[in-house]
C-alpha cells in the first residue's frame, strides 16, 4: 500500500454493448486506479451446474493490467444462480417469514452443505483463473455478508449443539434463560423448540449471536479457501456494512464486525450517506472510525455513492468532500459503486459515476479533479495513523437484547450510540470502537458507553477499576441493566456499574412534554424546550454521586436524571434519561472539560469539522471541512503549515475561508 487507491465497481458483463476500451479510456481520464470485479456475477460464469466461463473476467484482467489498473477481484457467492435453487430448494434460507423464494441476493442458508459445496468449487475455480494474474492485488470475500435471517432445521440442529457444548444442561439453559415462564421449559433435548417462533427475549437474543456466530464463520471458511491461492502481496479483504435506515446508520445487527473481521488482511467498509443538503459527514465518521478500530489501521472503502438516487446527486463539491472526508477518517481507498449505470432490474435508478447515457456528466467531471489530487498528494495523504484519547463502547449483545425490549416509541440500540457519538463529532472528538472487555480500554481517557443494556459482569468490573484507575466514563441509561443472557440483576440498577456511579434507581417512566432538565449543568431549567427530556426516563437516588441535573417535573422532580461520581482517581458519569441533542452536548463538554480532553479543534463546532493524523513522513494532516451551504470563516491555530490542494502556505493564527462543501488539507 504505497498510494492510495481510488476505484470503482466495474461490471462487463452488465454491459448494453461493448464498450470496455472506453470506459478504461474515462477510467484512466478520471483517476480510477483500480476496480472490484466478479462478486455478482455467478450465474455469468457458472451457467449451468459445472460448466463454467470465465472469459468475461480474463478479458477485464487483460485489459486492467494493459492499461495500468488495479483488480479486486469478489469471490461471487452472494447471489446464487437458478439452476442451483432448482436441484437444490434447501439453499433457500428459512426465515421467521417462511421459505425463501428466489430473485433476490443474500437470500441463502450459508450453513447449506449444498450452498457451501458450490460456493468452494466457483471459488477455487476462479482462483485457479485469477491468482497468478498480474493485476490482481486483492481478494473482496463474498458482499455485505450476514447471515440472512436464516432459522431453518439445518441451522435449529446447530444450534442445540451450540447451546448444549455451551451451558452443558438443560437445567442450566431452562435457569438462566428463565424458562418455566409460560411454560417454556425444555425437558429433553429432542424436544428443543424452533426459535423461529421464540418469545423468550433471552432465548432469541442468544440465537441471535449464534447466528452472528455462523457469519463470522463462513467468512473464515472463505478467507482460507483464498489463502491457499493468495500471492506474495496480495490481500484479503470485506465490505463491512451497517445498519440500513435507508443509508448507512449504524452498528450492523447480524454481524459482530469486530469478530467477523479478523481472519482478514485489511478492513473494508461500505458506507453510504444522505446527500444534499443533508450531507454531514457524520455517517463518513462513523463508519470510518468504527471499521478503522477493527485493526486499529488503515481501511477500505469499497463501496461509496457517486449519484445513486435522485436525492443523492451531490451538490458541486460534495463529491470532493465526500473522497477526503474518507480520507480523513484513515482510509486509503476510496472507490465507488459503481462505474456505470445499469439498464435494467433492480438497481436501475442507483446511478453510477456514469448516467445511463456513458457520457462525461458534472459528478464524474468533480471525480476527474478527486483522481489528479489522489495522485499528486498520495505519498502525503497514503497510510494516515490516528490516535484518540476517547473511544465508544458498543455491543451487538446489547443490541440484541434492546431489540426484544425496545424503549417507548419504538427507540432502539443504534438510536442511542448515534445520538451520543453525532454529539461528540460535531464537537471534533476523534473517537475509535472498542467492545465490553476490550484489553485497550486502558488506553483511553475518556469512554462513551451507550444503552450497555446486556453485559457481563466481568465487563462491567473492568469499567468500574477502569475509573478507579482514574479513567471517566459517560453511561447512557439502560446501561448493566441485564447480565450476557438478559436476565436482568436482581439488585438496585445500574447493577454493578452502581459502585463507580454512585447512585441507584428501581423505577422508570415515559417523559411527558412538560419534562425538562435543571441544575447545576442547566441553571436555567427546560428553557424554551431546548433541555426536554425525550423517550426515558431512570428516576436515580443518589448516593456518593453529584447531581448535576434533575428532573424539572411536578412529580418527579425529586430525582436525579444527571449525575457524576469521583471514584478512586476517575469519574463516572450517568445519564439517566434521553435528551435533546442540545443538552447531551452541555453534559458531554463539561465531562471533556473535566477530562483536559477540551482544546483547539473544540473551539471550532459543525458544520466545521477537523479530522487529524500523522502520515507517513511522521507530519501531521488536518482536515478542514465546512458541511454547509455557506462560507465559513476560522482561525487557524497551530504552527505554520501548508495548505496542500493548494500549495498556500498557512500561519499560524491566520484567517481562513472554506467555501460552500468546501475542504482544507493543512500539513
Amino acid at each position: 500500500m504505497d498510494h492510495l487507491l481510488y476505484g470503482v465497481a466495474y461490471y462487463d458483463e452488465y454491459m448494453p454493448y461493448v464498450r470496455l476500451a472506453q470506459d478504461i479510456q474515462m477510467m484512466k481520464d478520471a483517476g480510477i486506479n483500480t476496480v472490484r470485479i466478479a462478486e455478482s456475477t455467478w450465474s455469468t460464469h457458472e451457467p449451468q451446474n459445472g460448466v463454467f466461463d470465465f472469459s468475461s473476467v480474463r478479458r477485464v484482467l487483460d485489459a486492467m493490467h494493459e492499461a495500468g489498473i488495479h483488480v479486486i477481484v469478489g469471490t461471487p457467492t452472494y447471489a446464487v444462480p437458478a439452476w442451483m435453487v432448482k436441484e437444490h430448494p434447501e439453499v433457500l434460507a428459512v426465515t421467521v417469514n417462511g421459505e425463501g423464494k428466489y430473485g433476490a441476493r443474500q437470500i441463502m442458508d450459508i450453513t447449506s452443505p449444498a450452498y457451501l459445496f458450490y460456493s468452494e468449487r466457483i471459488i477455487r475455480k476462479l482462483m485457479a483463473v485469477v491468482h497468478k494474474h498480474p493485476a490482481v492485488i486483492g481478494y473482496q470475500i463474498d458482499n455485505e455478508t450476514k447471515h440472512y435471517e436464516t432459522a431453518g432445521p439445518n441451522v435449529q440442529l446447530r444450534f442445540v449443539k451450540y447451546m448444549r457444548e455451551t451451558y452443558g444442561t438443560l437445567e442450566a439453559i431452562n435457569h438462566q434463560f428463565g424458562l418455566d415462564y409460560w411454560s417454556n421449559r425444555i425437558d429433553s433435548w429432542e424436544d428443543f423448540p424452533s426459535m423461529v417462533g421464540t418469545i423468550n427475549g433471552s432465548l432469541g437474543a442468544e440465537f441471535a449471536r449464534f447466528q452472528r456466530g455462523l457469519v463470522n464463520e463462513f467468512l473464515a471458511w472463505q478467507v482460507g479457501i483464498v489463502n491457499e491461492y493468495k500471492q506474495p502481496g496480495q490481500f484479503t479483504t470485506h465490505n463491512f456494512d451497517f445498519e440500513w435506515r435507508g443509508y448507512s446508520f449504524g452498528v450492523q445487527p447480524s454481524v459482530d464486525h469486530f469478530a467477523a473481521s479478523q481472519p482478514f488482511d485489511i478492513a473494508g467498509t461500505d458506507i453510504y450517506h444522505p446527500s444534499q443538503d443533508q450531507l454531514t459527514g457524520a455517517e463518513i465518521a462513523f463508519g470510518g472510525d468504527l471499521i478503522r478500530s477493527l485493526k486499529q489501521d488503515n481501511y477500505f472503502v469499497l463501496e461509496t455513492q457517486a449519484q445513486a438516487f435522485p436525492e443523492w446527486t451531490p451538490y458541486p463539491g460534495q463529491l470532493r468532500q465526500l473522497a477526503f472526508s474518507h480520507l480523513g477518517s484513515g482510509a486509503s481507498m476510496v472507490a465507488y459503486w459503481h462505474w456505470h449505470s445499469i439498464h435494467n432490474s433492480f438497481e436501475t435508478y442507483w446511478k453510477g459515476l456514469l448516467s445511463h447515457d456513458f457520457l462525461p456528466n458534472p459528478v464524474y467531471k468533480e471525480a476527474m479533479t478527486i483522481g489528479a489530487d489522489f495522485k499528486r498528494l498520495s505519498d502525503q495523504l497514503i497510510g494516515l495513523k490516528k490516535t484518540s484519547k476517547v473511544a465508544v463502547m458498543v455491543s451487538n449483545e446489547a443490541l440484541s437484547a434492546i431489540e426484544w425490549f425496545k424503549l417507548p416509541g419504538g427507540l432502539i440500540y443504534n438510536d442511542v450510540v448515534r445520538w451520543m457519538y453525532d454529539e461528540l463529532y460535531k464537537m471534533n472528538i476523534a473517537c475509535d470502537f472498542i467492545q465490553p472487555g476490550s484489553p485497550r480500554l486502558s488506553e483511553y481517557e475518556l469512554v462513551v458507553v451507550p444503552a450497555l443494556y446486556a453485559v457481563s459482569d466481568e465487563a462491567l468490573q473492568q469499567l468500574n477499576d477502569y475509573v478507579h484507575s482514574g479513567g471517566h466514563v459517560v453511561y447512557s441509561f439502560k446501561s448493566g441493566f441485564t447480565d450476557e443472557q438478559v436476565k436482568v440483576r436482581h439488585t438496585a440498577q445500574p447493577g454493578i456499574i452502581h459502585e463507580a456511579c454512585g447512585i441507584a434507581y428501581s423505577h422508570f417512566a415515559t417523559p411527558n412534554e412538560v419534562t425538562g432538565l435543571t441544575g447545576k449543568l442547566f441553571p436555567e431549567g427546560a428553557a424554551a424546550g431546548v433541555h426536554t427530556v425525550r423517550t426515558w426516563m431512570e428516576m436515580i437516588v443518589p448516593g456518593s454521586a453529584e447531581v448535576l441535573a434533575s428532573y424539572d417535573h411536578p412529580q418527579w422532580g425529586e430525582y436525579a436524571a444527571v449525575t457524576r461520581n469521583t471514584f478512586g482517581e476517575g469519574t463516572a458519569t450517568y445519564i439517566g434519561c434521553m435528551t435533546g441533542p442540545a443538552a447531551l452536548a452541555e453534559i458531554l463538554r463539561d465531562t471533556l472539560q473535566l477530562a483536559g480532553l477540551w482544546g483547539a479543534d473544540q473551539q471550532l463546532m459543525f458544520p466545521l469539522i477537523v479530522k487529524s493524523g500523522v502520515n507517513r513522513q511522521g507530519h501531521t494532516i488536518r482536515y478542514y471541512y465546512n458541511y454547509s451551504a455557506q462560507p465559513l470563516s476560522f482561525k487557524y491555530p497551530y504552527e505554520a503549515g501548508t495548505e496542500l490542494l493548494s500549495g498556500n502556505p498557512v500561519a499560524q493564527d491566520e484567517e481562513l475561508t472554506l467555501g460552500a462543501w468546501g475542504v482544507m488539507i493543512i500539513k
